[in-house]
């Protein structure tokens, strides 16, 4: 059974930083594509950033330059670390295996539970 669990998540001033990571578990992690999704209050939830097996990225417009993806094969895991974050990064984040990409999207597979970010002052 596949298990994708995230942390790191919190409250950070606007213009902090913060790394999140997702440990992956009952998969064969090395092999997939991987992404990171967020969920803002109201809104739906969107592709942030994706990596593939060999580690070529892909990032949202609104976060690029900002956000930084990436994977060790070895532990299992993925991070996301964010920098100069704004108001508007407030959001559940979610990792994701992904079945496939699909022009740079990701056809999830497998999602994590979430970790909650929230950026205020």
């Amino acid at each position: 059974q596949v298990q994708l669990v995230e942390s790191g998540g919190g409250l950070v001033q606007p213009g902090g930083s913060l790394r999140l990571s997702c440990a992956a578990s009952g998969s064969i992690f090395s092999f997939n594509a991987m992404a990171w999704y967020r969920q803002a209050p109201g809104k739906q939830r969107e592709l942030v950033a994706t990596i593939t097996s060999g580690g070529s990225t892909n990032y949202a417009d609104s976060v690029k330059g900002r956000f930084t993806i990436s994977r060790d094969n070895a532990k299992n895991t993925l991070w996301l670390l964010m920098n100069s974050l704004t108001p508007e990064d407030t959001a559940d984040y979610y990792c994701a295996e992904c079945a496939y990409l699909q022009s740079s999207r990701c056809i999830v597979a497998y999602w994590g539970q979430g970790t909650q970010v929230t950026v205020s002052s």
